[in-house]
């Protein structure tokens, strides 16, 4: 595919699980575009409110603590052997922040009104030069708005549940169908229901429910809309 001109931002948003991170990475690899993993952001502020007990037993957030904290969090992403790494102060924290009990936390931190503020503020300029892919839960709403191009992902809870949970299992992580689905579908109302940039879809965005589809049925898609793109872009020029 020969390369946009000009450069966009593409926002892909969508419910937990749905592979959004993949096929954002795949999308960027593509266009030759630079892939940010917001969520990873927001796993990363968790792992560390979880690892200096900021966040304590009984779910309990010191939200002062934490935000007063934020400065202290230099979160980067550096790529190793083709894989996208999240670094925390340094430290690779990758497979940390995938953890269960970082799962079971994020969207509490999510919903803080401070960390959120902090985070898209990075993410914006991170955006600036355009060229970008970005997912996450509020970038064609909150963070990008003005993006050219809104994706939103979704796909059946159970379905979820099992993707995340034979991801866990591969990585040795001992943990129970039911308690993945569990989490699937609290996340999905704590991320719908909370006060501060509730996830929803963008009256502008393509909806991609990829329940049935293999990633390979997902790029086609992805081909069909940014040919489409393209060719108004064209047309327009």
């Amino acid at each position: 595919m020969k390369p946009l001109f000009p450069k966009i931002i593409i926002a892909i948003d969508g419910h937990s699980s749905t592979g959004k991170s993949s096929f954002a990475k795949a999308i960027a690899a593509k266009l030759g575009y630079i892939y940010v993993d917001t969520g990873a952001m927001y796993r990363a502020v968790t792992l560390y409110g979880l690892q200096h007990r900021l966040i304590n037993a009984g779910d309990k957030i010191n939200e002062n603590a934490l935000l007063t904290a934020l400065p202290e969090m230099d979160i980067t992403f550096r790529n190793i052997e083709g894989q996208n790494c999240t670094f925390l102060n340094g430290t690779n924290v990758e497979a940390d922040i995938r953890s269960i009990e970082v799962s079971q936390q994020v969207s509490a931190v999510s919903a803080i009104a401070g960390v959120r503020q902090h985070l898209v503020h990075l993410q914006q300029q991170m955006g600036k030069e355009k060229g970008i892919v970005m997912d996450g839960r509020d970038i064609g709403t909150v963070v990008f708005p003005q993006a050219e191009l809104k994706i939103f992902m979704t796909a059946d809870p159970k379905v979820r549940a099992e993707r995340r949970y034979k991801e866990l299992r591969a990585k040795g992580v001992q943990v129970s169908f039911d308690e993945i689905l569990q989490n699937v579908v609290q996340r999905d109302y704590d991320d719908e229901n909370r006060s501060v940039a509730p996830l929803h879809r963008a009256d502008d965005a393509l909806l991609l429910d990829n329940s049935h589809l293999t990633p390979e049925d997902q790029m086609t898609w992805f081909e069909e809309v940014i040919n489409n793109y393209e060719t108004k872009f064209d047309e327009v020029n």
